[in-house]
């Protein structure tokens, strides 16, 4: 698909703004999946970009990484929405960004390394609810098998984008409840936060 098409095809979706604000970054996904009307991304949401110094573009401060989302053309929000957060702390970042995409029907999972590993709770923030859910499996992707009873096997010969469908269509069929907490309370019971570059060779 050129890269004219695929603009377009985002332009009609809930996407739209967070792709004209240079927020979705390093997409394995980004365009059409096999779904009619289905517009999926996998890659990284910007949540804060760093100052710009004259023409020089640095990367973003804060991201929300291994993010799995769809959208559906001719609709502002967004059904289904997961991704890795380093601290439950930037869900409040998640929710501003994505803002006026969220909705009270929606399937949203973070996935927080600060978070008690034998917890899942839900936050309502911003008129939705979140999922948070500790990271024990390493990927967002293979949380989401583990979670939604997803078998590997059976979508091994699907690409990407059928992947991200078929992750999309349970997400969307999800309805156990956890624990509901408010985000002033996650602040409370979440743990420190891990410095990624630790224990890395320089």
């Amino acid at each position: 698909m050129t890269a004219t098409l695929e603009r377009k095809a985002i332009d009609d979706t809930a996407f739209a703004r967070l792709e004209q604000e240079g927020r979705m970054l390093n997409p394995l996904v980004k365009g059409p999946t096999a779904k009619p009307g289905r517009i999926g991304f996998r890659g990284e949401l910007a949540l804060r970009f760093a100052p710009k110094l004259a023409d020089e573009a640095r990367p973003p401060e804060l991201l929300c990484t291994q993010v799995m989302a769809v959208a559906t053309v001719g609709e502002a929000q967004l059904p289904f929405f997961a991704g890795y957060l380093l601290s439950f702390e930037y869900l409040k970042d998640v929710a501003e960004v994505l803002g006026e995409t969220l909705s009270a029907g929606g399937k949203y999972f973070l996935f927080c390394d600060n978070i008690d590993l034998s917890k899942k709770y839900q936050v309502p923030y911003k008129g939705a609810m979140f999922y948070v859910l500790p990271i024990l499996e390493s990927t967002v992707y293979n949380e989401m098998l583990d979670l939604l009873y997803l078998e590997k096997n059976d979508l091994k010969k699907k690409d990407t984008a059928g992947k991200l469908d078929a992750v999309a269509n349970a997400a969307l069929k999800y309805d156990i409840t956890f624990d509901t907490i408010t985000y002033a309370e996650g602040l409370e019971l979440m743990g420190p936060v891990r410095n990624p570059n630790e224990n890395r060779p320089v």
